[in-house]
């Protein structure tokens, strides 16, 4: 069977909601679902948390990460975290954990270590993309991590499905860019109900551009990703020059420019990063 026709079978399911998710990745859905009811207050929050471990501890380490610990006091458990992070926060977390989950049950070596490469690409687009929103396009913080987390959610379910197709991702990246990022990740989007808002945001990277200077959400994704140390390994090699191009590009953002402001947050932006990475 040709590449091109796997990725509309699997976009095809994904698009009718057959989604094969681990056992895991159906737990933490709930969670996502009953964060999202009003009713829902810090406590219930935190004792759902609580049942996830991996969730646990990425929630304390956010809290304790240079972007929301301004007072440099500490926290040492899920409820403080959850209570200093905020629901909008939590939800980016819960995202986090899914995206992750994702990848769990993959037994392939190979496999296994472009889901991890994929995982540090998405933690630093996060990272940078929380800086970038808050102090250059001056979106919502918390709606461009949480884009910055999902924006790579097709290749995560792809990863999670291709050893049931020997061969899928052998060498050729450029069905997946042409065709598969976009059929298979705006139907797992759309399953996992991802904002409208954040939806139009990935999919202006799918295709390409972004306005300069940088102030819409897309412009903040598109920015982050291009600065990300560590590449897609769904992507050509060739990313790795636009890499190069985008750090040299600089201008004027509010009296400043952007290599200063990115030099000056580079602590908030590693400790974002690696908060992400636990």
């Amino acid at each position: 069977m040709e590449r091109l026709e796997i990725f509309k079978i699997i976009a095809l399911q994904a698009g009718k909601g057959e989604l094969t998710f681990p056992a895991n990745v159906n737990a933490t859905l709930k969670l996502q679902q009953a964060l999202d009811d009003a009713d829902c207050h810090i406590e219930a929050a935190a004792r759902m948390v609580m049942a996830e471990p991996l969730l646990s501890a990425r929630v304390v380490a956010l809290a304790n990460s240079a972007a929301y610990n301004r007072s440099g006091n500490e926290i040492a458990n899920v409820r403080a975290a959850v209570s200093r992070l905020g629901f909008a926060t939590l939800k980016s977390m819960v995202a986090s954990v899914i995206v992750r989950q994702l990848g769990s049950q993959i037994t392939d070596p190979q496999l296994r270590a472009k889901s991890a490469r994929l995982w540090e690409h998405t933690a630093h687009v996060a990272a940078l993309s929380q800086v970038i929103a808050k102090k250059v396009t001056h979106v919502d913080v918390e709606t461009a991590m949480f884009a910055a987390i999902v924006h790579e959610v097709g290749g995560f379910y792809l990863l999670s499905r291709a050893e049931e197709y020997p061969g899928l991702l052998d060498d050729n990246t450029e069905d997946w860019i042409e065709y598969g990022e976009k059929l298979i990740g705006r139907g797992v989007l759309r399953q996992l109900e991802v904002p409208d808002m954040v939806l139009q945001a990935v999919e202006g990277m799918w295709h390409g551009g972004s306005p300069f200077p940088p102030r819409t959400l897309g412009a903040t994704l598109v920015l982050a990703n291009d600065l990300s140390p560590v590449s897609s390994p769904l992507h050509p090699p060739e990313g790795a020059e636009r890499r190069l191009a985008a750090a040299r590009n600089d201008f004027g953002v509010s009296g400043s420019t952007l290599h200063t402001i990115l030099d000056e947050s580079a602590e908030e932006i590693e400790s974002l990063a690696a908060a992400l990475l636990v």
